[in-house]
């Protein structure tokens, strides 16, 4: 869970609490029950370099994905031994 930081307007009272996302934000302070700031701070974390974005990953040109090549005679693995795909001997004159 994150720790927040808070000031007090009145007081300058100022504390770090953790709380859960979805807790709502202190409005008041426990000392002279003044109105409550939430305070940011500098980020504690930062990427830098390649990989970090969705297009380091990527190839250039389109995102769709391309079907393998198809063979534009016809014949398929299985017909390239038979004897369709070689050529009949000559017939003998007679």
């Amino acid at each position: 869970m994150p720790t927040y930081s808070y000031a007090c307007t009145e007081c300058d009272n100022r504390f770090d609490i953790v709380q859960s996302f979805t807790d709502n934000s202190l409005t008041e302070c426990n000392e002279c029950n003044g109105k409550l700031r939430k305070l940011f701070n500098s980020v504690g974390i930062v990427f830098k370099g390649s990989g970090f974005y969705r297009t380091d990953s990527r190839g250039g040109g389109s995102s769709t994905v391309s079907e393998p090549a198809k063979s534009t005679s016809g014949a398929t693995k299985s017909d390239a031994g038979s004897s369709a795909s070689t050529p009949a001997p000559a017939a003998a004159a007679g």
